[in-house]
């Protein structure tokens, strides 16, 4: 198993939120909360989600073109995270990125041959002339003429500004790409051009590229694997067909849903997203997406389906968050009569069909505490109504938060995330001789080891890995890795690792557990 070049784990980027003059922190826009995925050399990740997900601020996050506020970054067995100014350097060298809009990500008053040679000027190049060949010929490979490297970006279309962008890039020779948004600000008829030229770039240098985007049909078009985020976190990854042939998690299912097809018998068979993306700055419990999500487990309690039991919770979740304007629906109850004469029994079934319910539910219990939630809303006591609701509808999916797990495996959420550390771990160490991998581990280990020294018992307890795991495979590997570790060869304990978890299928979500 070859080991990834870029091993992205726990990765976490909040912005603090501040006020008044001595700009106090009262709280954080936690725009990626503990994001992992991998990325082999050659191949092409997909990061996708919505505008505001966090995919942009994680891959530059990774690339260190922010500063992380958590999590580890390994690069071709190094973590990033802890670079210095000069080791920096070296590796923006072998990572770059293209930007989103190609207008903005280039200076106007710069000749397109100036920008694209900037790169190697910055890292040492002085030859001029060389730097002009070097230029010409990549602007020839991404299906420009050499001579254009004496025009300006404001002569160029959108599609050959991208293509300028790609070719920057690539000046400097770099192992890895990130291309944000590559095709979203061009036309249609020039978005398969660009593609293509991905994937022949991809093929010629043997590039790792990371394409983050909204669109699922750019994504099944050039990637290998797909990692679908919401809200900050990464909710499933998978290779592409797998994904777009079988979604694990509602929300993949309900950006495929939304994704266009030609097929005229399928259409309309897309999943309808409720309610609004929550903020950042005040996530909420448990799985994030349960608030919008089509197919939130309803409580064991009641006998009601999946859209039934998403419409109470529509509205229990309005109670709560917003209120309910108890006047706008006197009045649409009212027509044309005195709203404050509006018939109790008109407003509680305006306020049903406005949050789609049914006249009676089929669950007795469920519409008795319903029908008095709403007797609440009529009477002016929103508060209470909000009350009555949460108390009598819980979820699963607000209550517990999922985290990913491995499919076909036993492992839990927590198993997985300290085993996914422990390799990171392993693999900023593959290069060191036995005597560093020795030292490192006992500092590791240093609050768990007895006087007698490192044993398997400390390292399982330094990186939370209970004994035995859950899943017998798991264990095996681990143990091994332990047992490589221990004895100072790292690059086996990491080449045991990612041979048997990596990449795996992974989701989170309640619906896909046990």
């Amino acid at each position: 198993m070859t080991r990834p070049l870029l091993d992205v784990e726990g990765l976490v980027k909040h912005y603090p939120v501040t006020e008044g003059v001595l700009r106090n922190e009262v709280g954080r826009v936690r725009a990626v909360d503990g994001v992992s995925f991998t990325v082999d050399r050659g191949e092409t990740l997909g990061l996708v989600g919505e505008s505001g997900c966090g995919k942009s601020t994680a891959a530059t996050t990774a690339l260190r073109l922010e500063e992380p506020t958590d999590g580890h970054v390994v690069f071709d067995g190094e973590d990033v995270t802890e670079y210095g100014e000069k080791a920096l350097k070296r590796f923006r060298r072998r990572a770059q990125m293209v930007f989103q809009d190609p207008t903005s990500s280039f200076d106007p008053r710069m000749s397109i041959g100036e920008s694209v040679a900037e790169p190697l000027r910055v890292h040492g190049m002085r030859d001029r002339e060389r730097r002009r060949r070097i230029v010409g010929d990549l602007l020839e490979r991404v299906g420009l003429d050499a001579a254009d490297m004496d025009r300006y970006p404001h002569e160029f279309s959108g599609g050959q500004k991208q293509r300028v962008g790609l070719a920057r890039a690539l000046v400097i020779n770099p192992d890895l790409i990130v291309a944000d948004e590559p095709v979203s600000a061009l036309d249609v008829s020039v978005q398969a051009d660009i593609l293509d030229l991905i994937e022949e770039l991809q093929a010629e240098f043997g590039l790792a590229i990371v394409v983050i985007s909204h669109d699922m049909g750019v994504v099944r078009e050039v990637c290998d694997r797909v990692a679908v985020m919401y809200l900050g976190e990464i909710v499933e990854t998978a290779p592409t067909e797998q994904l777009f042939e079988d979604p694990q998690h509602p929300y993949t299912r309900a950006l495929l849903g939304s994704t266009p097809i030609a097929d005229p018998r399928r259409r309309g068979q897309g999943t309808k997203l409720t309610g609004d993306v929550p903020s950042p700055s005040d996530p909420p419990p448990g799985c994030r997406f349960h608030t919008r999500c089509p197919e939130v487990i309803p409580d064991e309690e009641y006998d009601l389906d999946a859209t039934t039991w998403r419409a109470v919770l529509n509205l229990r979740l309005r109670t709560a968050a917003d209120g309910i304007d108890v006047e706008a629906v006197r009045t649409y109850a009212a027509a044309d009569d005195d709203p404050e004469s509006a018939d109790p029994e008109a407003v509680r079934a305006a306020i049903r069909e406005e949050f789609d319910l049914p006249p009676t539910l089929p669950d007795a219990r469920a519409e008795e505490t319903l029908s008095g939630a709403l007797d609440r809303i009529v009477a002016g006591d929103v508060d209470g109504a909000a009350d009555r609701l949460a108390e009598a509808f819980p979820t699963v999916c607000r209550r517990e938060r999922p985290g990913l797990v491995p499919a076909g495996t036993d492992l839990s959420a927590d198993e997985w995330d300290a085993i996914k550390g422990f390799r990171v771990w392993v693999a900023t160490l593959v290069d060191a001789d036995e005597s560093t991998v020795a030292d490192r581990l006992d500092a590791r280990c240093a609050d768990d080891r007895d006087r007698d020294g490192v044993d398997r018992l400390a390292v399982r307890s330094a990186f939370r890995l209970p004994e035995p795991l859950s899943d017998s495979d798991a264990e095996r590997s681990v143990g091994a890795a332990i047992d490589a570790l221990l004895a100072g060869r790292a690059g086996a304990a990491a080449d045991e690792l990612y041979e048997t978890f990596g990449p795996l299928r992974e989701s989170a979500c309640h619906l896909n557990r046990g």
